[in-house]
Formats: C-alpha cells, sequence, structure tokens
C-alpha cells in the first residue's frame, strides 16, 4: 500500500492573463506552490501565448480557447502532475467556442476547471449561464455514473447564500445572486456535492470577487463566487484536506481561492 500525496489545487480568475503577468504573477504563483494551477478568464487565443506562459517549469500547461470572440473568456490549467488525459472539446459548439472548460483526470479523481458564464449582460445571456449550468451538471453525472469522483473549480459567477457577499438584498434582483442561479447551487448541494470552503468554514465572511469600482477591496465589499466543489465521496474517505480563500494575492479583481487533497 503506497503513501498517500496532498496535491495543493489552486483557482484563480485572472481577469487577463497578459494584465496579471505584469502584476507579479509569477512571485504570486510561487509563493502559493500549486502543484495543480487552474486560471480563469485568460482572453487569448493560441497564437498570443508567449515561451513566458507555456516554458513555465515545473509545470505542464493546458489550454481553451475562444474561438468566437477574442481576448474573451478562456481557460488554462497548470500542473506538476501529468494528468491521463485532458478534455476542452465537449460536442457542444455553443459552450466549446467560448474556450470555458478544461477537464483533466488524475489518480483517483477527475478535475474540472471552469469559467461559469456570466448572466449579467442580457437576459439572453442569463438563459446561456443557466443553460451551461444544465448542461455541465448533466455531462458530470454521466462521469459520476461510471464511479468517478469530482473536483469542479472556478469562477461560477454566484454567490450561493447572503453569507456569501457584502451586501446581499440590494443584489437580490442582479444576476449574480438572482434566486434561479442560487438555485443551482442548492441543487448541487442535493446532488451530493459539497461546497468544501464552507465544509470547514460554515460561518466565516470571506470574498474572492470585488468590484474594481468604489474601493470595494480595499473596503471588502465582495462576493464569493469562486469555488471548490468535491462529490461527497472525497469528503466521507477524508481525501479533502483543507480550503482556503487567499486574500493576500492581488493582480486581479478576483483572489485565488485552493483545496488540499490527499490521493
Amino acid at each position: 500500500m503506497t503513501d498517500k500525496k496532498e496535491l495543493r489545487l489552486i483557482s484563480w480568475n485572472v481577469n487577463g492573463l497578459r494584465a496579471v503577468l505584469k502584476k507579479d504573477f509569477f512571485e504570486s504563483v510561487n509563493r502559493m506552490n500549486p502543484d495543480v494551477l487552474m486560471l480563469q478568464e485568460t482572453k487569448l487565443q493560441e497564437d498570443q501565448r508567449t515561451d513566458e506562459m507555456t516554458r513555465f517549469a515545473p509545470y505542464e500547461n493546458y489550454w481553451a480557447y475562444s474561438t468566437v470572440k477574442k481576448g474573451y473568456s478562456g481557460v488554462a490549467a497548470y500542473s506538476k502532475v501529468v494528468p491521463r488525459m485532458v478534455k476542452t472539446e465537449f460536442g457542444m459548439p455553443e459552450y466549446d467556442g467560448e474556450g470555458r472548460v478544461i477537464q483533466m483526470d488524475f489518480e483517483g479523481f477527475t478535475l474540472f476547471n471552469i469559467y461559469f458564464p456570466n448572466g449579467q449582460m442580457s437576459d439572453e445571456r442569463l438563459r446561456y449561464k443557466l443553460d451551461f449550468y444544465d448542461w455541465f451538471l448533466g455531462y458530470a453525472q454521466g462521469l459520476r455514473d461510471e464511479g468517478k469522483s469530482l473536483i469542479i473549480t472556478g469562477d461560477f459567477n454566484t454567490a450561493h447564500n447572503e453569507i456569501d457577499l457584502k451586501n446581499p438584498k440590494p443584489n437580490s434582483k442582479r444576476s449574480g445572486f438572482l434566486r434561479v442561479e442560487r438555485d443551482v447551487l442548492d441543487r448541487m448541494s442535493d446532488m451530493g456535492y459539497v461546497d468544501t470552503y464552507r465544509h470547514f468554514y460554515p460561518d466565516t465572511v470571506k470574498y474572492s470577487w470585488w468590484s474594481y469600482r468604489f474601493s470595494a477591496r480595499k473596503n471588502n465589499a465582495g462576493w464569493r463566487i469562486d469555488y471548490f466543489f468535491v462529490t461527497r465521496d472525497l469528503i466521507e474517505t477524508g481525501a479533502v484536506k483543507e480550503a482556503f480563500i487567499d486574500n493576500d494575492i492581488f493582480g486581479s479583481d478576483h483572489c485565488p481561492v485552493g483545496l488540499v487533497i490527499a490521493v
């Protein structure tokens, strides 16, 4: 029987990888020392990647890009552990075209890095967001039916409960805290997914995103919209060791969130 190894997983919406590279990005990553780093909203096309981005030792890197609009969406993953399989296209052109998902299969779990859609722009985009949630949860259920343990991380673009944002009542009719969006996270809980940060810290007020306006981060008027959800078996077996939000890392309007897992 081999000893289990702890892996440190970090998720961070960088709101433009080229922009955050100018703000001590590599120093921040080295300080956090992730085994797997997942980025959202890279805002890159494939031909815009630089050697600096793709030759970051000791990490292998994996990318999904928006093909429908330049400078938009996009996710990336850096991993010290080479996944058994990496998938960025799912046979859904309406979702694949926005470059929102990287699936990585590792020993003992399947990891998803996702930039969930923002529904604030229009009713159409809100519908797109809700449909995306439905599609993904259906896809994920298929993997669970095969016996896979899942870790789902990224920018969910939804605060779940009132504790998860500074001003819940004024935002109750704004996309990001609509009842219909929060119901999706309720449904995830009912389906057996566990919000790892809330599992360890049920009453802690801590945020992962702040508007650039009104000195929101300085005043800590934020939202918790970046998560690590896991299938309940990873909690019950003790595989999940810790969850955290790193408010001390700057460079984006989001801060990193993390998970420590033993596999």
